[in-house]
């Protein structure tokens, strides 16, 4: 079994780069660190990283393990969460992945109630498009998922949530078609497109499009919107995304332009089926059950 610490320590190493600087930043000598190092090969049977002029260069199985070791240290500090909440008060933390959607805003006045109710609560909030959040809930990472639009749900419970996204696109308000009412999939032939990952996977989007969707010059992709709309800002393309995101204000420079005929994106709260959760998710799901009835 892997020792956790031992993982901490080569993250802190691989985020450093350099050996002496990840023992600085743990407070142990650099000799010592090597050693931990060296005892996490030999234990693996494999080289994670090799030595260079001016530090350390993960090999490819140390870039994998970095990537497992944050979600095996994610997993260990969930399940001690858990167990330490057991007691009679209500405490510990409530993981939730979502992808960006305004209906994160329903998700706030949950745990808004919550913590009115629980006070020492707490929550944390994961990023990601669907596809992210489904692993993360079948890995137990996470103990809730909102998820948006068409999404194969047979492997979860879950409850739709009243509110509903719309999509369009943003441009910059000096594009022909800032001056537009609506967007038609007319329109977007010939355009340099800018997707969101949700945008490009919503089944809605290909049914409205009525051709297909590879007919289209999709330039980039983002997890991220805000991230998108700078690209959109220097003028590398328009983009397809969710209403409300982004601040689309007269002196943004940007415009949004809802699509005809309309697309709005229903949004689902999810959890994985037999679910064991803490007293505090118990709880969140108790009040985001009662909170869709009112």
């Amino acid at each position: 079994m892997i020792d956790f610490r031992l993982l901490q320590y080569f993250l802190v190493a691989a985020e450093e780069g350099n050996i002496t600087r990840a023992a600085q930043r743990i407070h142990i000598t650099q000799p010592s660190l090597s050693r931990q190092l060296a005892a996490l090969e030999s234990e693996l049977g494999r080289k994670l990283y090799t030595r260079e002029s001016n530090g350390i260069k993960l090999t490819d199985e140390g870039l994998l393990l970095k990537k497992r070791a944050h979600e095996l240290l994610d997993l260990e500090a969930k399940t001690r969460d858990e167990i330490t909440s057991c007691g009679e008060n209500i405490t510990g933390t409530v993981y939730i992945g979502a992808g960006e959607t305004i209906g994160v805003k329903y998700i706030a006045d949950i745990l808004l109630k919550l913590r009115k109710k629980y006070p020492d609560v707490k929550y944390r909030m994961i990023s990601g498009d669907s596809e992210d959040v489904s692993d993360k809930l079948d890995r137990g990472l996470i103990d809730f998922g909102v998820f948006v639009g068409k999404v194969d749900l047979n492997k979860y419970d879950s409850i739709m949530l009243p509110n509903s996204d719309k999509w369009g696109v943003i441009m910059r308000s000096d594009d022909d078609l800032a001056r537009k009412k609506f967007i038609t999939p007319k329109d977007l032939r010939g355009r340099k497109l800018l997707f969101s990952h949700q945008a490009k996977s919503q089944g809605e989007f290909s049914e409205w499009l009525g051709y297909s969707i590879d007919e289209l010059d999709i330039i980039g992709t983002h997890n991220l919107v805000y991230n998108a709309s700078i690209m959109v800002r220097e003028g590398l393309g328009v983009l397809v995304t969710i209403e409300g995101i982004i601040g689309t204000e007269c002196d943004s420079g940007l415009r949004f332009v809802e699509l005809k005929p309309e697309i709005r994106a229903g949004l689902i709260l999810g959890w994985k089926m037999g679910a064991v959760f803490s007293k505090a998710a118990n709880k969140f799901l108790e009040i985001a059950r009662f909170h869709n009835k009112t």
